[in-house]
């Protein structure tokens, strides 16, 4: 029977399960990606394990996110991960050698491999043909511990590109305009396989591009085909021998099916504060701007550092506009200075920043209140950017650079420039690996070192036979990790201290919520929310946080793939309402009692539960596979381990 890319991909790593959607499947995991907002907690896993050594193919720990040192916190956590990968035998990429997405590319994305990273953006690596899957850090934990990682059978949406963009439309525009037809959660349940004779005119590049912000739709991934553009890009570094064709089968079929022509594309913009609101920047133009900043790992490719360069090349800034330039890696930093580009938004008034995340994560160039920001970052959820009242919109270099220019948001097609879009990637790159060590050449002890900002993690019990708590916030639609927990300079560098980064849950939106949760730390407390709870970034401290503060259940209408899964992972019950308008009846503070919810969830799929303020009953249910079932009873899957190897 033909198959298609993704089909190929799922069929040659399958260890379990049936592939018809909704169905549990396990894979095996060839490579996996940790980066540091991520990581400590992902190497706190693997000692609590007892790993000795990865038993992935590839591994590699990225210092992408924590780069600011203000204190001794980041520069002892880079120690600690330095240190693990020495241990665990991992290879290190260190502060300043780039974003782990684009490196990873560069370095060791492989057609036909698969990928699990603890970070949400990791199906970037879709661009080369691999299936490259975003997980909470314990799944990552252990995939390098050599398990398989399990996840429902999606639908493949394919979508056929036809023609060719316009000047002065990019692959940003491509990505944007599917989430102006389906909004955030329009992947949810789904891997996007790209096919069509427009993928021709797409780089390696422009495919991370549009592979990276899949996330943002909530798609489990993204595939591209291997192909000549492919062998390309591994040709240019120097990687030829990792090259292998792989394309979908003649007459291969998909679960839905989408088109773009890409030649009926314009430039488009994603308003505050959702990657899902896309308008053309044509009908937002004129609008003043405070910022413009380019790179992260939704534009990391030289050219699109390059096409900003040459639109401001001999110009100035406009008076009073931040330029923030953000390469997205070492060697894409020393390849500018190398032709020219860096010098060309030197001189036209750039700011320039060491190769990471950077402002994309809020740590640092956060903008000022209630001012636009313009960047080609891939998120821009409420009070991500460090400004808690923040105006950022997500566009291309091409819309940013002009905006840049003008002072206002511009449609790039205006400009009286001649388009420079068609960008030729140099035949010689220059390649440079000092900075990305292997096990054998880490200078480091084999034993972990730990600063003073390294916490054992938090033991939980396990499952309740009852849950009774208050509960104590509610939230709306599309609810991102970011809100749950927030990232950023001064947050973030908590990320090994559950009880230190606890103290933040739900801050950008009700900073009484931990001090209220901890008085019902011992007996509990619910969290209540709307469609796509938890979507956005991988980040499992959204709900090791909530449950070292007291949390047993959260209940929604619907929950992001991640986010439900960390739940799970930690011994947080995630319930769906049956009938949402249940929801709009429950208020903050509300008592709600579950009882022998233990066995209601080995029994059944509903589960009863009483708001005891009301006195009203409410029919809620699980979706929860017998695997998921033995993980939350244990009280979560580092005490399932535990138990199974004592």
């Amino acid at each position: 029977m033909p198959q298609n890319v993704t089909q190929k991909l799922i069929s040659d790593h399958k260890t379990e399960g049936e592939m018809h959607p909704g169905n549990e499947i396990g894979l095996k995991i060839d490579q996996t990606l940790c980066q540091d907002a991520t990581g400590t907690m992902v190497m706190l896993e693997c000692e609590a394990m007892h790993l000795k050594r990865t038993k992935a193919e590839v591994s590699v720990q990225y210092i992408d996110h924590n780069l600011l040192q203000t204190d001794f916190k980041n520069a002892d956590d880079h120690l600690f991960l330095l240190s693990a990968c020495k241990k665990f035998g991992l290879h290190y990429s260190g502060p300043g050698n780039g974003v782990s997405h684009p490196v990873h590319m560069e370095r060791f994305g492989k057609p036909g491999k698969t990928l699990l990273g603890s970070d949400s953006h990791t199906c970037a690596a879709g661009s080369l043909g691999m299936l490259a899957i975003g997980a909470g850090g314990l799944e990552v934990a252990m995939a390098i511990a050599g398990h398989p990682f399990h996840v429902r059978m999606p639908k493949i949406l394919g979508v056929e590109l036809t023609g060719q963009l316009p000047n002065w439309v990019s692959a940003k525009d491509i990505i944007l305009e599917l989430l102006r037809r389906h909004d955030v959660d329009g992947g949810v349940g789904k891997i996007i396989e790209y096919y069509g004779p427009g993928l021709q005119h797409l780089s390696a590049m422009d495919r991370h591009v549009i592979a990276n912000m899949g996330a943002e739709l909530g798609a489990t991934t993204s595939v591209f085909p291997s192909d000549k553009v492919t062998r390309d890009f591994l040709i240019s570094q120097q990687r030829e021998s990792d090259w292998q064709e792989l394309i979908a089968d003649p007459d291969a079929s998909y679960d839905e099916y989408e088109k773009i022509n890409l030649s009926e594309l314009e430039p488009l913009i994603a308003l505050p504060s959702s990657p899902g609101k896309v308008v053309p920047v044509k009908d937002v133009a004129g609008r003043p701007i405070y910022q413009s900043m380019i790179g992260s790992s939704a534009n990391p490719g030289l050219r699109d550092f390059a096409v900003a360069a040459e639109i401001v090349a001999g110009k100035q800034i406009y008076p009073g506009v931040s330029f923030d330039i953000n390469p997205t890696s070492r060697q894409i930093l020393e390849n500018m200075v190398e032709l020219g580009f860096l010098e060309k938004l030197i001189r036209a008034g750039g700011r320039i920043h060491q190769a990471g995340c950077n402002g994309c994560i809020g740590m640092g160039q956060a903008p000022a209140t209630e001012k636009i920001s313009l960047r080609t970052v891939p998120r821009n959820f409420p009070g991500r950017s460090g400004t808690k009242d923040d105006l950022v919109y997500l566009c291309s270099p091409e819309t940013a650079a002009a905006s840049a220019l003008t002072g206002v948001i511009t449609d790039p097609r205006t400009l009286e420039k001649k388009p420079i879009t068609r960008f030729k990637e140099p035949k010689k790159t220059i390649i440079n690996t000092a900075m990305l060590l292997s096990p054998e050449n880490i200078n480091a002890s084999i034993e972990l070192v730990k600063g003073p900002n390294i916490q054992p993690l938090p033991k939980f019990n396990a499952f309740p036979m009852t849950i009774e708590g208050p509960v104590l916030i509610k939230v709306g639609d599309d609810i991102s990790t970011d809100t749950i927990l927030p990232a950023g300079a001064k947050i973030l560098p908590y990320r090994s201290n559950i009880p230190g980064i606890s103290q933040f849950v739900f801050d950008q939106i009700d900073s009484t919520y931990p001090k209220r949760a901890l008085e019902h730390q011992k007996n509990g407390s619910i969290i209540l929310g709307g469609h796509n709870y938890g979507q956005g970034s991988s980040r499992e401290h959204a709900a090791i946080a909530p449950r070292y503060l007291g949390v047993f259940t959260v209940i929604t209408k619907s929950f992001a793939r991640i986010h439900r899964q960390n739940l799970i992972n930690f011994g947080i019950l995630p319930l769906v309402f049956e009938n949402f308008a249940d929801y709009d009846d429950i208020e903050q503070d509300d008592i709600l009692l579950l009882k022998n919810i233990r066995d209601a969830i080995s029994q059944k799929h509903t589960i009863s539960v009483n708001n005891k303020t009301k006195n009203k009953i409410y029919t809620l249910r699980h979706t929860l596979s017998l695997r998921d079932q033995e993980v939350l009873l244990a009280g979560g899957l580092i005490n399932l381990i535990r138990q199974k190897s004592s």
